[in-house]
């Protein structure tokens, strides 16, 4: 079977991924599924023109699961041998490059990592997209689909099981913006021509802009305190934010998809 997708333009770096490698290294639920799954298989999806990302998160893995295997893959051979290159002249146990698209060529993972590739894509094409790979998840199998800009500091995600998206995360280097809807840009195609008046994604942005004005006085404190005392003000406002439990260098706001999901 011929791999299922489209050339993307294949733009990577060293540590672009890095703020949601560390989300997916302390999520409850994707711990919790890497540490159950009978074969740790992870795939990353659309890496790009340099396997560093892929390589990068195998390693942040491993503190989640000693065996985890990870496998790139992307639909442009020669980045797959450039993959496969890295592999051979390198210190890269449990990771492999291979073609494959949105089929995953035929592997059942555990976890799908596919960052800054729908976005290339049209909105008609992310359920059709969406509908492939959870065909391939093992059980208790998930997806991250997001995407970032180029040094990764504004990021964003979508979290999917076998059956449904789960959660959308805002996340950004709190230190580099001036308010949190900069990260709209940076929304997942499913959601980013939804940022107009009416609709819940739009709705959370101009809140979190209005509470990240109120706490400006934590400024004092530095970004991340100042973040923080956003989520908390959000939460009093009736807004479902997961609050992290421990102090992040990430500002970071989760929500569960249902409070941001598009309306007719």
């Amino acid at each position: 079977m011929a791999p299922l997708g489209q050339v993307t333009r294949g733009t990577t770096g060293h540590n672009r991924l890095r703020r949601s490698d560390r989300w997916l290294v302390h999520s409850s639920r994707v711990r919790t599924a890497l540490q159950a799954a009978a074969d740790p298989l992870v795939v990353d999806l659309g890496y790009g023109a340099k396997p560093v990302t892929t390589l990068e998160l195998a390693i942040r893995l491993r503190e989640v699961r000693r065996d985890v295997r990870v496998v790139g893959l992307e639909i442009e051979p020669e980045r797959v041998r450039a993959g496969q290159s890295a592999v051979r002249h390198g210190a890269h146990p449990g990771v492999e490059f291979a073609l494959g698209g949105f089929e995953l060529a035929d592997h059942r993972p555990i976890l799908v990592r596919a960052f800054n590739v729908l976005r290339q894509y049209p909105v008609e094409d992310v359920e059709g997209a969406w509908a492939a790979m959870r065909d391939r998840l093992a059980a208790g199998g998930l997806i991250i689909d997001g995407t970032c800009d180029e040094l990764g500091r504004l990021c964003c995600w979508v979290l999917l099981d076998a059956t449904r998206p789960v959660s959308l995360t805002l996340a950004c280097d709190p230190f580099a913006i001036e308010r949190p809807s900069q990260l709209a840009e940076r929304l997942p195609k499913v959601l980013i021509h939804h940022n107009v008046e009416g609709q819940p994604i739009h709705t959370l942005l101009r809140a979190a802009d209005r509470a990240w004005a109120s706490v400006a006085g934590h400024g004092v404190f530095g970004p991340r305190i100042r973040w923080r005392a956003m989520l908390d003000l959000l939460v009093a406002e009736g807004f479902p934010i997961e609050v992290p439990r421990r102090s992040l260098r990430d500002g970071v706001l989760t929500v569960p998809w249902d409070a941001v999901a598009p309306v007719s």
